[in-house]
């Protein structure tokens, strides 16, 4: 099935639901048409200084309160323009992302709205189109970005004649387009350009709104049960819980209306419920649970704490519990808005909308007494039925109504201080574009969004490419890290095909942050009108008379109506929608057990592809493979045609998977050679009625010759009785009587798909334990290799590139959709499995000191440097220059003349010059700091600067790469320089396998001491035999002897996690080229010429060399920089810090007997101080020196005093000082001195 796959990868990359949602929040051009967005519902919404709702369609309402005056402002149609810079002299022109990177710019594009301002003193509204109200950033890649196929402009000038799905002519045209715009063709976009740095927004997983769940609270010491619902609308959350107690009352507690209880009765009668039968209607239920239905009833009426009969009283015991002591009408208003915009808001928020609140308090309850009575397990939280995924665009559109509102009532504060000052309402004039804008780019940049969410933007990481890939696909828990939540850490059967089983950190974070899988959609919001028309034309009655007789439809929470033949109305939705005129998004499923047929519409859903089964055949047929083969056919008209369904993991739970179609054998039937999966051809796929696949494969014979065998496997969704008969049917039958799920409805794509985007680089992975394969995708994002093409350009604080990047000799299917062929991350080298005296004990490894000269493992490390001319208060400022050579300025604190040599007239260094560390990268001076010593008063004396100049830093050095020279915002000069390193794997490095197999280089050696097979082929590492077995990573092993066939016959093995070329496919392949089936070889001892005794296990593999280096992390000093506070050495290698003497150090050398050593570390050498204390009987105070009376004196004492030195740290003297200055006065008592 590998086309569909394929088909599905040319038509969208794998940050698609990312970019898909921002588009879908952000409005879709500039002025062209203001379709009804996320965005513009937001700003209709707006409501400021009232309540009131006005269906006029004249937009969102700022009432100005002011006297006399009926002042209101109505707001409407927000656009989105293309992203520009404004320069500081005012020109403006079109924005690309490398220039924002370079110039440390926001990549943004101007928002605009048009506004009316209505007043009662003035018969026509005065009206301003099209203003300012500040910037939005831009996603890049996304519609409005300049590098969108659709906005990039061609060579003719012309931009959206573009089409990249179906024209590979069109699709390398753009790719030299963007080339020429400077940026990677591969690169997917995804992200935002904040400040020159790029961000990522992290998907945050969150419960789903308007779905009841049902749990034991055991906060108090007896159980109880619980409902709880999030009624959510237009953004805001209403929560509500539902609970029996023990005494079998049934209170419902809105939070956000007050803490007080109400009987649930007591609160369908004042939703209008008069009749008892109804209440008892709508709860019904098992008949262990009418008991407590009744009682309750009793209850409300015949309790005198209640006495409630009418829905009248049950008003009137409702405002006297919630607005007591208040006025009439504040206590009627009050619990109007209550049982309208409190509860379950989202069923409506109108007095008609009572009747349906009533019926689905009902059905809370039911759920409640079902779970009480009959033991029914409580909701499972973790289900991902019950989650949404929030990506980009619903938390851009958090962001955007929050920030909106701000600068709506900074708005309506601005124009009544006009208002007040008698001058004219002018929107342009009172409006601050920035109050919009830094609230946006605060978040942004912080990471910090509203709700009090943390970390919600980060720094993209571009360690990779697959690492960025893979953090633009991140989906994080809101759970709190500290805290064990083991159910929430869990693997959960609904993660299948939805989020990556394996690729997970580990830590405190491990389980809470995830990654999506690969073929993952996450649904839009699809507008639930065009859902109940069909509804209703499908004969669902939405007003019925009583709720009991037929299943109830419920539409994202909302009970629609009732039908009286579910099964029916089901199929026809689905047959609707796999034809193309129901949305792929919505979901719908049938709980018959409950009668309730549930349809979801809303967003935040994910939903993977499955292949269809019709009457127990598959869709799919041999026509479709070759219309995708040849791109006539796309993978969305494979949706359209019902071929393939998006299925979310409600739905799933309606449905019977076969895991494969047919299960493929290790060898064919008839001449018993081993298969690969991916030469196998299925000759009858989609003919009806077939109850076995017939097959044809592509065989090796023992002499190397290909041949083809045509062999039979019965299909694994065809279902048959007893004798073996086809029992579809019966099995039809039984399924809508039972209420189970009987026969299969559907079939998997293929199971790798399960697997996220590095897990599915990991070849044989289904071979190895799995916290090795999660160690082993944690490695893949810190491998180096190409991180993207457009790295010259690029000015990222660190950067690594591998000099030789290899495809690796065993790969996997998923590095084609991925494109890891094309952007690699490492090297195959050749291993022996062997010791070697001891140098490569417990993880190290050993290099071949030849393979490193010849570049293998070689990488360069560049950093970027920032400079520019900074202004101060005053119309001072640094200036980019050589220092000294000014003559109109005396520069203090110069560097001798030798230090500038390098530097050109304008400060900057010459390109490919070597700096060591400490030397100047970028001469520059600066006006006095705090306009100190003014050249000692003297009036005509040359002004003095400070010599600020850059140097490189503390334990780096290189050449200079590349120097930008650019503006920034304010027109000062910026400089960017990028310092160039050169990395040769030393001691130290650390080196990995695609396993988990992590190691450092513990000894290099020359080649003519490494072994060597008796065919002369030298290793280049040799790693330690103990690594395999208590690991247990059998594929490490299998990809030595798949990338020693490779080698051996010129291909690419195909490792795909459960589909790959077969263990005995491998071993006769290595009996075909001459070499043992085992993998192991005679080898032959480099130092002493001798044979080993046993033969050793030797192939090709792929190695990964990370970031983690020892030049990056070598760290020594002896005395240097001490903190002004403390006077203890500073901290970090960065900062030439101290090597922290700890208490593991300390206690080693007390197990040695060097006690002596620690007083010399911890005293003498770091902040060791003199102290002088007087010993007089009852003092015992520091004393101190007196320059006058030239003695030493007590504070207390005066001359009086015996004073001895003491030797002491410094931090111990703060101590005391610090506690003087709170009043409490420390005594040291002198023990020798008693």
């Amino acid at each position: 099935m590998k086309e569909i796959i394929e088909a599905y990868f040319n038509q969208r990359s794998l940050v698609n639901h990312q970019l898909a949602s921002y588009d879908d929040c952000v409005p879709s051009s500039d002025g062209s048409e203001v379709r009804l967005n996320r965005m513009e519902n937001i700003v209709r919404n707006i409501r400021v200084g009232t309540d009131e709702i006005m269906g006029d369609g004249l937009g969102g309402i700022i009432a100005l309160d002011v006297l006399d005056k009926d002042i209101k402002v109505r707001i409407k149609n927000i656009k989105l323009g293309k992203p520009v810079i404004r320069e500081a002299n005012g020109s403006i022109h079109e924005s690309t992302p490398v220039q924002c990177r370079l110039r440390k710019l926001t990549y943004m594009s101007p928002l605009k709205l048009d506004f009316t301002i209505f007043r009662d003193d003035k018969p026509a509204p005065d009206e301003e189109l099209e203003v300012h109200i500040g910037n939005l950033p831009i996603m890049v890649r996304s519609q409005i970005c300049n590098l969108h196929p659709k906005n990039i402009a061609t060579a003719d000038g012309q931009a959206g004649k573009l089409n990249l799905e179906t024209s590979d002519e069109d699709k390398n045209r753009y790719h030299r387009l963007l080339e020429k715009y400077g940026e990677d063709p591969l690169d997917p976009g995804g992200y935002f350009i904040i400040n020159g740095t790029e961000r990522v927004l992290i998907s945050m997983e969150d419960l789903a709104p308007n779905r009841v769940t049902v749990e034991k609270n055991k906060k108090y010491t007896y159980e109880t049960e619980v409902a709880k619902i999030f009624s959510q609308r237009d953004g805001a959350r209403k929560p509500l819980n539902v609970e029996k107690r023990r005494d079998g009352m049934l209170m419902a507690k809105i939070p956000s209306a007050g803490s007080t209880a109400v009987p649930v009765v007591l609160l369908m009668r004042a939703l209008g419920v008069d009749n008892d039968a109804e209440i008892f209607q709508a709860i019904a239920g098992p008949v262990e649970t009418m008991k407590y239905t009744v009682a309750n009833i009793n209850e409300i009426k015949d309790n005198n704490e209640y006495e409630v009969h009418t829905t009248e009283e049950a008003l009137a015991w409702l405002e006297k519990k919630f607005a007591a002591g208040q006025q009439k009408e504040y206590r009627e208003q009050r619990i109007q808005n209550m049982l309208d915009k409190e509860l379950l808001p989202h069923l409506g928020e109108t007095p008609e909308n009572r009747r349906k609140k009533s019926v689905f308090l009902g059905r809370v309850v039911r759920q409640v007494l079902e779970m009480a009575v009959t033991d029914r397990e409580a909701n499972d939280k973790d289900h991902y039925a019950n989650k949404r995924v929030r990506l980009a665009g619903d938390l851009m559109e958090d962001l955007f109504r929050v920030s909106l509102q701000q600068l709506a009532r900074d708005l309506k504060y601005q124009l009544e201080r006009h208002h007040n000052r008698k001058r004219d309402l002018k929107i342009s004039s009172c409006l601050r574009p920035d109050v919009l804008t830094s609230k946006i780019m605060h978040a942004l940049a912080t990471g910090n969004w509203v709700s009090s969410r943390s970390g919600v933007s980060q720094l993209l990481d571009r360690t990779t490419y697959l690492a960025a890939l893979s953090h633009m696909r991140r989906v994080t828990s809101p759970l709190v890290r500290s805290q064990p939540h083991f159910e929430a850490r869990d693997l959960h059967p609904t993660h299948w095909g939805r989020l990556c089983p394996n690729e997970t950190p580990e830590g405190q974070n491990c389980g809470l942050v995830k990654n999506a899988a690969q073929m993952i959609d996450v649904s839009e919001n699809v507008p639930e009108e065009e859902i109940k028309g069909m509804l209703s034309e499908a004969g669902v009655d939405s007003s019925p008379d009583g709720w009991a007789e037929g299943s109830r439809i419920h539409v994202n929470g909302d009970i629609f109506g009732l039908h009286k033949d579910a099964h029916k109305l089901v199929a026809r939705m689905k047959a609707r929608r796999r034809t193309g005129k129901i949305k792929s998004e919505v979901s719908i499923r049938h709980d018959s057990v409950n009668k309730d047929v549930f349809i979801n519409t809303d967003k935040g859903r994910i939903l993977r592809p499955l292949l269809v089964l019709e009457n127990g055949d598959l869709t799919l047929n041999k026509g479709h493979l070759e219309r995708l083969r040849s791109r006539e056919m796309s993978f969305r008209e494979l949706v359209w045609e019902g071929v393939v369904e998006w299925v979310d993991a409600e739905e799933e739970e309606d449905l019977l998977i076969a895991p494969r179609p047919y299960d493929l054998p290790a060898r064919s039937p008839k001449h018993n050679r081993p298969l690969n999966p991916a030469t196998i051809e299925w000759l009858n796929l989609g003919e009806p009625g077939q109850s076995h696949a017939k097959l044809r494969a592509e065989i090796i014979m023992p002499n190397g010759d290909k041949d083809f065998e045509e062999f039979e496997l019965p299909l694994n969704y065809h279902q048959v009785d007893a004798e073996g008969n086809p029992n579809f049917d019966s099995l039809k039958k039984k399924q809508k009587k039972s209420g189970e799920v009987l026969c299969f409805t559907h079939v998997e794509i293929d199971p790798q798909l399960i697997l996220g985007v590095c897990a599915s680089l990991v070849p044989y992975p289904e071979h190895n334990s799995t916290p090795r394969v999660t160690g082993g995708t944690a490695m893949v994002k810190q491998a180096l290799g190409l991180p993207s093409a457009n790295y010259r350009l690029r000015p990222d604080t660190r950067l690594h590139i591998l000099h030789y990047p290899q495809q690796s000799m065993t790969g996997t299917r998923a590095m084609q959709q991925t494109n890891f062929l094309r952007r690699p991350g490492g090297q195959n080298f050749v291993v022996a499995v062997l010791s070697h005296h001891g140098y490569n004990m417990q993880d190290a490894v050993i290099m071949n000191k030849a393979s490193v000269q010849r570049g293998l493992g070689r990488s360069t490390f560049v950093r970027t440097y920032n400079a520019e001319n900074r202004r101060f208060p005053g119309g001072l400022e640094e200036t980019i220059q050589v220092p000294g050579n000014d003559p109109n300025h005396e520069v203090k604190g110069l560097k001798p003349v030798e230090s500038y040599e390098h530097l050109e007239i304008d400060g900057l260094p010459i390109p490919e010059t070597y700096l060591d560390s400490g030397e100047v990268l970028v001469g520059k001076t600066s006006p006095p700091r705090f306009l100190e010593e003014n050249a000692g008063g003297a009036f005509f004396a040359a002004p003095e600067r400070r010599e600020s100049s850059m140097t490189v830093r503390h334990g780096e050095k290189g050449f200079v790469d590349n120097v930008f020279v650019t503006e920034s915002l304010d027109s000062g000069l910026m400089v960017r320089l990028t310092l160039r390193t050169n990395r040769i794997p030393e001691l130290g490095d650390k080196f990995a396998s695609r396993h988990g197999q992590k190691g450092v280089i513990g000894r290099l050696i020359e080649p003519q001491d490494m072994p060597f097979t008796s065919s002369g082929v030298v290793p280049d590492l040799l790693m330690n035999p103990h690594a395999i077995p208590s690991r247990m990573t059998v594929a490490h092993v299998l990809e030595m002897i798949g990338g020693k066939v490779g080698s051996m016959e010129g291909r690419q093995i195909d490792g795909t996690a459960f589909n790959g070329e077969k263990e005995d496919s491998l071993r006769e392949a290595l009996v075909r080229n001459g070499l043992a089936h085992t993998g192991r070889e005679i080898m032959i001892n480099g130092e002493t010429g001798e044979q080993y005794p046993v033969e050793i296990f030797a192939g090709v593999i792929y190695y990964q060399k990370l970031h983690h280096m020892v030049s990056g992390k070598l760290h020594a000093r002896s005395r240097g920089r001490v903190q002004i506070l403390t006077r203890q050495p500073t901290e970090g290698r960065a900062r030439q810090g101290g090597l922290r003497f700890g208490e593991m150090e300390r206690d080693c050398l007390i197990a040695h007997g060097a006690s002596m050593v620690i007083k010399d570390r911890l005293l003498d050498e770091s902040d060791g101080w003199e102290m002088m204390i007087c010993n007089n009987p009852g003092c015992g105070h520091a004393s101190y020196y007196d320059w006058n009376r030239k003695a030493t004196v007590c504070p207390v004492c005066g001359d009086r005093a015996d004073i001895h030195t003491i030797q002491t740290s410094y931090a111990f003297k703060l101590l005391l000082d610090e506690m003087k200055s709170l009043g409490v006065a420390m005594r040291i008592e002198l023990e020798d001195r008693r």
